[in-house]
């Protein structure tokens, strides 16, 4: 088991007139090779939970186990969390700071101690899983596009050979190109390198396509944790706390709602079509089975 999350609740400005619950007890456990969607409202304590998983906020009180050792153990190493526990912000431009891309990259590997040998064969190794080949090694990242950008940051993280990687909204502001290309390498990462990934997304597209377990935060608690199918079926309960399910859902109950016999677990465009062309393809072939007139050029 890679984390485990035992009562964690973390106040802001505890002690002080601006003291609010950000995470009210909050149980959780990531398996390895994972990958989660983790998605609720501004201000539903997403953003908070994931600073606590590599160390970046302590909790108030609670435990979180990391390979089965507490993190808040007197002794814990807080620097050999945070390079096994990569997080990628969501503004890349927050964690690019060096001279070109190849020494930016560089950058994690080299403070974890490694030979120059090994840190610049790591990064050249992450670079090319983000996609980017040597062309890219010596420009500027503050002159890249966002993308580009966000590309960098991943491979900074990646190049420090995390166990657990999380991204908070990396396709913010991308357009559905640049997009769909982060997240389909993203989506290779954990397939390749079985890294257990956790994605912070607002677009419920994006989330129903890629992960295999959806965490729903509300008001700093968690409330779905499940496979989107089943989390997406209770699409009005997230619609009351300013969430939705992907637009495919509503797509498949308005054909319920008219007679079509279409399956209401539908979460993908690609699951619709396939079962659009399948119900096609009973009726035909209901029509030619029972001598329709008119279908005998048909069938």
């Amino acid at each position: 088991m890679a984390i485990k999350i035992e009562h964690l609740n973390y106040v802001y400005g505890q002690g002080t007139a601006f003291e609010q619950q950000a995470l009210k007890d909050v149980n959780l456990e990531i398996q390895d090779g994972q990958f989660i969607g983790l998605i609720g409202h501004t201000g539903s304590g997403k953003s908070t939970l994931i600073q606590h998983l590599n160390g970046l906020i302590k909790a108030t009180d609670g435990a979180i186990y990391y390979n089965g050792k507490n993190i808040y153990d007197d002794g814990y190493d807080m620097r050999a969390l945070r390079s096994r526990v990569g997080l990628v912000f969501q503004y890349p431009e927050h964690q690019l700071f060096e001279i070109d891309v190849f020494t930016d990259v560089c950058f994690g590997p080299k403070n974890q101690g490694l030979s120059k040998e090994e840190t610049q064969s790591r990064a050249r190794e992450a670079l090319t899983m983000v996609g980017l080949d040597e062309s890219f090694y010596k420009q500027s990242p503050f002159e890249l596009s966002g993308g580009q950008k966000r590309r960098v940051a991943i491979a900074g993280v990646l190049a420090m050979e995390p166990e657990v990687l999380i991204l908070d909204e990396p396709t913010a502001g991308l357009d559905p190109r640049g997009r769909d290309e982060i997240l389909d390498q993203i989506e290779r990462l954990h397939h390749e390198k079985k890294m257990t990934i956790i994605l912070v997304s607002h677009s419920m597209e994006d989330i129903a396509k890629y992960v295999d377990r959806i965490l729903v935060m509300n008001h700093g608690e968690k409330v779905f944790d499940d496979t989107p199918k089943e989390v997406f079926k209770h699409y009005k309960e997230l619609e009351a706390i300013g969430l939705a399910a992907p637009q495919i859902t509503y797509v498949v109950h308005t054909l319920r709602d008219h007679g079509v016999p279409i399956d209401n677990n539908i979460t993908t465009v690609e699951e619709a079509r396939d079962e659009i062309l399948a119900l096609l393809k009973k009726e035909g072939q209901a029509a030619c089975g029972d001598g329709s007139r008119g279908q005998e050029t048909l069938c």
